[in-house]
């Protein structure tokens, strides 16, 4: 059975950022914590913030990692609870928002966090008990802001999927003004985060049309965009589509995400410091290939409908285009360029094999087929 559900207030345009305070008033929340992330502070997105907050009494969470770890997301429920808070407004990239997440379980739920993981038996234990929350992104990548999941590092050192439609932000603001300073390299990492997820979702083989259309439309804007946004960051047109592409990849993978996000989350658990989006650009063409031989791909004719979109001519260019267009905007050329290697790739597959990802990818990957991938993507 495909179920098929979307509940965020979605505001996108220039400008939106105006309309946080109503957003606020608007889904009950009087006292707010903001949970961000010190480059989002150091970088003046976080004054503007509080400007839009005027008269609205909140307090500060700014120490989210790279990567969002149990640890924060005890620092930040603690200082939520001690203050009195009643919402939460999630200001940065996946991290922030994700951490953000991480707090409202914890505001609401006894115990640690793992519990409430999806590969644990979790989801159902998240209740509506957790706290609004209203999310800001200033990266055009995860699209979590329209998410109703998160990753978190847990305290046993994995990084674990949480999962709940009680965990969708009540409201997504993406004002693209917000990312018009995003340097080249986060913006190119980012943006292939978010043609990472309307690829996968798009070759997953689980039922669900409406997603198929959001995420095909995704991988156009952002296939088109990407280029341009990296190489001159305050193009206005191509920010507004990235962050389009970005909530569109979002919206679309309540239908699953595959092997490119298995191997992504189980790396970036044994190495926090290895960027997402990075490892999704650099997983992807093995994948494509990988997934080409599913059947559902070759009876409806799925890496052709992308090829369309992507401006190519054959679904047998798609794998390689992905490859360029990492190399053309200046990301790591493969795992051996990121400092990755063999050594890693048993554990690596361990955590694959048991990441949620891991089920909704159009072929079910064994082992072997994992190192074949890992091989294939140094």
């Amino acid at each position: 059975m495909a179920q098929i559900l979307y509940v965020t207030n979605i505001l996108i345009d220039f400008g939106v950022l105006a309309q946080l305070k109503a957003e606020c008033e608007r889904v009950g929340m009087a006292r707010p914590l903001v949970v961000t992330d010190a480059g989002v502070k150091a970088a003046g997105l976080l004054d503007r913030v509080q400007q839009a907050l005027a008269g609205v009494p909140h307090s500060v969470f700014d120490g989210t990692p790279s990567n969002p770890t149990e640890a924060a997301v005890r620092a930040a429920a603690d200082l939520y609870r001690a203050q009195g808070c009643d919402g939460l407004i999630a200001l940065g990239g996946g991290s922030a928002i994700d951490c953000a997440k991480g707090v409202a379980i914890a505001a609401a739920h006894p115990g640690p966090l793992k519990t409430y993981a999806t590969i644990e038996g979790g989801s159902p234990k998240i209740t509506a008990a957790v706290p609004p929350l209203i999310a800001i992104p200033t990266t055009a990548g995860t699209g979590s802001e329209v998410a109703r999941g998160a990753i978190i590092i847990v305290d046993d050192g994995r990084k674990l999927g949480f999962h709940s439609w009680h965990l969708v932000p009540k409201t997504a603001l993406l004002d693209p003004e917000l990312t018009l300073g995003l340097p080249p390299v986060l913006t190119a990492a980012t943006g292939m985060d978010a043609i990472a997820h309307c690829m996968e979702t798009y070759m997953s083989a689980a039922f669900n049309p409406p997603a198929d259309g959001i995420a095909l439309d995704g991988l156009m804007r952002g296939w088109a965009h990407i280029e341009r946004a990296t190489r001159n960051g305050q193009d206005r047109e191509a920010r507004l589509n990235m962050m389009s592409a970005s909530m569109q990849g979002a919206m679309a993978f309540q239908k699953g995400l595959g092997c490119v996000h298995s191997l992504s989350h189980s790396l970036g658990g044994a190495n926090p410091r290895l960027h997402h989006g990075t490892l999704n650009a650099v997983f992807l063409p093995a994948v494509i290939r990988f997934n080409a031989e599913a059947p559902h791909m070759q009876r409806e004719q799925r890496l052709q409908r992308m090829a369309w979109a992507m401006g190519l001519t054959s679904g047998s260019d798609v794998a390689e285009a992905v490859r360029d267009m990492s190399a053309r905007l200046g990301l790591p050329s493969g795992l051996d360029a990121m400092g990755v290697g063999p050594e890693l790739y048993d554990r690596v597959i361990q955590g694959a094999m048991a990441d949620h990802c891991h089920t909704t990818n159009p072929r079910l990957a064994s082992a072997d087929d994992y190192r074949l991938m890992l091989e294939a993507s140094r």
